[in-house]
């Protein structure tokens, strides 16, 4: 996973970091960028700035996630606004999540990101995954996903697990264990399966079950 996820915030909040707000306007782009490129029926930045509840469900989550990290009293709004997120979106990413460049949600509905969830670089996850926990207790309970990774529509990934990088997890898998890196993943409970030889970027892996 790379360095650049962990720092994020260093690029994303001028105010904190003494960045200036070309770098934000920058990610903004990239974001747009991002869509367009994951996305074939992506057509402009224009379009996906207006209608990809996924884009806004990120630049909402990053103000959150920039509150939650000043901590104390800042941390209510930052849930409110993450709350609201939701509302707007569909998606409900937790402001205590870390989550890195390049990160795109197809459709977004019902996609759940977790509170102690990190989220690498090139990151795409699809409508009602989930990034989740297998138990109430506090402390590291969601999952770390590395870079490269795709997650199928309807997966659930729980527990603080780890998926290394380039993993493909298949529609609707549930997955509960460690995923090597560069394999792919389907069916419940989630079995790691040889990756075809014409196995494309984008393809979901559960078409191989």
């Amino acid at each position: 996973m790379s360095q650049s996820f962990i720092s994020q915030n260093a690029a994303l909040h001028p105010a904190s970091s003494g960045t200036t707000w070309a770098g934000v306007r920058a990610r903004v782009r990239e974001d747009l960028e991002t869509a367009k490129r994951r996305d074939p029926a992506a057509r402009t930045s224009l379009e996906v700035a207006l209608t990809y509840p996924g884009v806004h469900a990120l630049w909402i989550y990053r103000l959150a996630h920039h509150l939650w990290n000043l901590g104390g009293l800042a941390r209510l709004p930052a849930r409110i606004i993450s709350h609201f997120a939701r509302m707007l979106t569909g998606v409900e990413i937790h402001p205590g999540a870390v989550i890195g460049r390049r990160f795109f949600i197809d459709h977004g509905m019902g996609v759940v990101v977790g509170e102690t969830a990190e989220v690498g670089d090139d990151v795409l996850m699809f409508h009602t995954s989930t990034l989740g926990g297998r138990s109430m207790s506090k402390g590291k309970r969601h999952p770390t996903v590395g870079d490269r990774v795709m997650i199928g529509a309807g997966a659930k990934v729980l527990g603080p697990i780890t998926i290394g990088d380039d993993a493909q997890i298949g529609a609707n898998a549930v997955v509960v264990r460690d995923v090597p890196k560069a394999s792919v993943v389907v069916g419940v409970p989630g079995t790691v399966r040889q990756r075809p030889s014409s196995f494309g970027e984008l393809e979901d892996p559960a078409l191989y079950i």
